[in-house]
């Protein structure tokens, strides 16, 4: 198996990663499903519960999965095309979020708190954003492999679970331009408010993603093409940080909309590539429920949340917590002495 660690050098070398997968854990996956069938409930009676922890089973490889050591990940990058005033914020505020993550106020370090979570955040030389991908290409293929490569460094051994987010001023701009070289359509079915622009700005938004799909998609594109074309430093990190949770059979939480987008890179390559990843939340970013179809992906929960930074992927530990304990814990008919289904 590739060694998560292993450096890379080219897109050639990502996509020879991504042959390298492994798959689910078929045994566990059929004990799972054998234990599930003799607790005390009806079959079915935990609905998505019982789905995710087959799910965490099959990506762990043990048929009594375990969520004791998650671990939020937090990426934070600047983008050039912030100087087309497609934010309500200015950049400057990335690296000031930075910090107030460091000091323990922002919402995902309360809810890591709630849920015992690791929170590491991943600050990528936020002096040195991305080039504006609305004059030309964001990154070139060298940046955004380190970019990938540096994601992947976020995966240790023995995790349980990873919730991957992101921070960066204008990055839901970036993730509609990803969406739209994915997978086509017009700027206005990709972007929406972000962090909460709206009439005039929101449709200079577009117009900014609009001139940006003339510009790299006038001809359809190889998905990281597309990635280091339009995308930014810490979405790249993302798409690597799910590579090297593959390799590590370790499950992933994704994030809203500009999360998803990243992680999508992977999909387009490879429609099994995040299999391993379940979607926390919907986003309230509109386009996000256009691009779960486009994934195949149900999310956990819909809270009308839009803040990013992994917030949605670290309350959702908590429904997975819920699953496994349900799970692990639970009498079956057998042992509790109750009569089974006839």
């Amino acid at each position: 198996m590739t060694d998560p660690q292993s450096p890379l050098a080219s897109f050639e070398e990502i996509r020879r990663v991504l042959r390298s997968f492994p798959g689910p854990d078929g045994d566990a996956v059929a004990e799972v499903r054998a234990r599930d069938a003799q607790l005390t409930k009806p079959p079915g009676a935990l609905g998505r519960l019982e789905e995710l922890a087959v799910w965490m089973a099959a990506w762990q490889g043990r048929a009594r999965p375990k969520c004791e050591r998650p671990r939020v990940a937090v990426f934070a990058a600047n983008h050039g095309v912030a100087a087309r005033g497609v934010s309500a914020f200015p950049p400057s505020v990335t690296a000031q979020m930075v910090k107030n993550f460091v000091a323990g106020g922002a919402a995902v370090n309360q809810l890591c708190g709630v849920f015992d979570a690791d929170l590491r955040v991943y600050e990528m030389a936020l002096e040195k954003p991305t080039a504006d991908f609305s004059r030309g290409p964001a990154m070139d293929e060298a940046e955004c492999v380190r970019a990938m490569a540096y994601g992947m460094m976020a995966v240790e051994p023995g995790l349980d679970v990873l919730c991957l987010g992101e921070m960066g001023i204008a990055n839901t701009a970036s993730a509609s331009a990803l969406c739209l070289g994915l997978f086509g359509g017009g700027a206005a079915d990709w972007v929406g408010p972000g962090t909460g622009v709206a009439g005039p700005a929101l449709a200079h938004k577009i117009a900014v993603v609009e001139e940006a799909g003339k510009l790299h998609f006038a001809e359809p594109r190889d998905p990281l093409d597309v990635l280091a074309r339009v995308g930014g430093y810490e979405l790249a990190a993302i798409a690597g940080a799910v590579m090297a949770a593959r390799l590590a059979r370790t499950p992933v939480l994704l994030d809203g909309f500009a999360c998803t987008a990243a992680a999508a890179v992977l999909h387009a390559l490879d429609h099994h590539a995040i299999d391993h990843c379940t979607v926390a939340h919907r986003s309230a970013e509109p386009a996000h429920r256009r691009l779960l179809d486009k994934v195949g992906k149900t999310p956990l929960l819909d809270l009308g949340m839009r803040l990013g930074e992994a917030s949605g992927a670290a309350l959702a530990i908590g429904v997975v917590k819920g699953a496994v304990a349900c799970h692990n814990g639970m009498a079956t008919f057998a042992s509790a002495g109750v009569d089974a289904k006839t």
